[in-house]
């Protein structure tokens, strides 16, 4: 059965390491629909310094209409306090109760998956889609995917490598990071200055 991929973040500023995975997503014939899907709270991160909500969807607006597969997904907005995936992903199973979700994740994501909130009963609620970075630790890796495996975690380890971008570096060097940004995104925050100010 087809996959929708569930492809959440902060996107604090979506970047081209987000474009690679969903350059890869939107090859992968077990999957019918990614649903790009901004953190409203992101229960994970201390940021320096986070987007408006409005800028962060537009963004991920903008980079799903360059995917036919892709649809913009505004679920964790339409609930109060943090962005938990294990209730995301409850939430959805919910409203979409004929669709079979995949969990889309970067590497360092996996490796301090038993840190996240629920993550035991998360990891059995649907399949998770796994990619490594650049900079990920190979042999962290391997260790923490193995793990998961054996506890019953379903778990694909896609062969694309993404390049590792860093949204900190972008966010304080955004003049510098036009290579390291889609151009449309890049060009909608250069005109409002997001990361200038």
């Amino acid at each position: 059965m087809p996959f929708t991929a569930i492809f959440g973040g902060t996107f604090n500023p979506l970047h081209i390491g987000h474009y690679e995975m969903l350059k890869s997503l939107q090859a992968d014939e077990n999957i019918e629909k990614i649903f790009l899907m901004p953190d409203k709270i992101p229960p994970h991160k201390v940021c320096d310094f986070l987007a408006e909500d409005e800028v962060r969807i537009e963004t991920c607006r903008l980079a799903a209409e360059d995917f036919s597969k892709a649809e913009l997904c505004l679920i964790e907005f339409e609930r109060e306090g943090k962005s938990y995936t294990y209730d995301t992903v409850l939430q959805l199973k919910k409203k979409y109760p004929e669709t079979e979700f995949a969990f889309v994740c970067g590497g360092d994501m996996l490796i301090s998956f038993d840190k996240w909130y629920k993550h035991e009963e998360l990891m059995h609620l649907m399949p998770f889609i796994v990619f490594k970075r650049t900079d990920t630790d190979p042999e962290a890796f391997s260790e923490k995917a193995e793990y998961l495996k054996k506890r019953g975690m379903l778990l694909t380890v896609k062969e694309d490598i993404i390049n590792a971008v860093s949204s900190t570096y972008i966010r304080n060097n955004f003049q510098k990071s036009k290579n390291l940004l889609p151009p449309e995104i890049y060009k909608y925050l250069s005109d409002r200055r997001v990361y200038l100010e």
